[in-house]
């Protein structure tokens, strides 16, 4: 004697389990979490300490030009010449006139190469820099 019948064999499942889909979000968001600070930073340096915290700008207008303690530059996370620099950050600036170039430049490096940036900068006329530091660490 059977307890089950036919019928419901072929009654389709009308709820769906959402306890994996849960658990792959909380996943992907710890990854998110962890990475985020990495992504950040491309090369390891040491920033100066001091200076206040900067004003707010559009990420859309910010390129970021990295300094490492041995002059190598790069350009939104990818090495770049002086030249090519140059070259980019002056048609970007001509295509939008809010760009400001926020300069990272290790410590350690020396004064030259982020005065190169910074001549280069000012030659044609973008005079919206931001030099990044350290914020002081508060007892």
């Amino acid at each position: 004697m059977r307890r089950f019948s036919q019928r419901s064999a072929l009654v389709t499942l009308s709820e769906i389990n959402i306890t994996p889909l849960l658990d792959l979000a909380f996943v992907l968001l710890i990854i998110f979490v962890i990475t985020t600070p990495l992504l950040e930073q491309s090369l390891p340096m040491k920033l100066p300490v001091g200076g206040g915290p900067s004003p707010r700008v559009d990420h859309h207008d910010i390129r970021t030009v990295e300094i490492n303690a041995a002059g190598e530059l790069r350009l939104n996370r990818k090495p770049i010449g002086i030249d090519q620099l140059e070259q980019t950050l002056v048609n970007d600036f001509h295509s939008n006139s809010n760009l400001v170039v926020a300069i990272r430049a290790d410590e350690n490096g020396r004064n030259r190469d982020t005065y190169r940036v910074i001549d280069c900068l000012r030659k044609h006329g973008i005079t919206r820099m931001d030099l990044k530091t350290e914020p002081p660490k508060r007892r």
